[in-house]
């Protein structure tokens, strides 16, 4: 079964390489979706796959590169996008 979330992380998340991390654990875990950088500083990202994978991925999200600071972590299920085939870095 797909499942599909989308998450807000703040902290020290931007210029640290999160985006970067972000793809190489989707792409480990089979995961589609997009991680993109927001004006408030946070990083929003949406990832689809077996849930299992998913929540690996949210884990993921919480450790980040050993140069980034994770604060919080905002988690929301998402519906599924049947366009995403790959993980991108908007």
């Amino acid at each position: 079964m797909i499942t599909a979330r989308k998450w807000t992380v703040r902290g020290r998340v931007q210029g640290v390489g999160f985006r970067y991390f972000a793809r190489l654990q989707a792409e480990r875990l089979s995961l589609t979706g997009w991680i993109e950088n927001k004006p408030d500083g946070s990083v929003e990202a949406f990832a689809q796959g077996v849930m299992e994978d998913v929540d690996r991925m949210e884990a993921a999200l919480w450790k980040g590169p050993r140069q980034a600071d994770v604060r919080k972590v905002e988690a929301f299920d998402a519906p599924a996008d049947s366009g995403s085939f790959e993980f991108e870095i908007r």
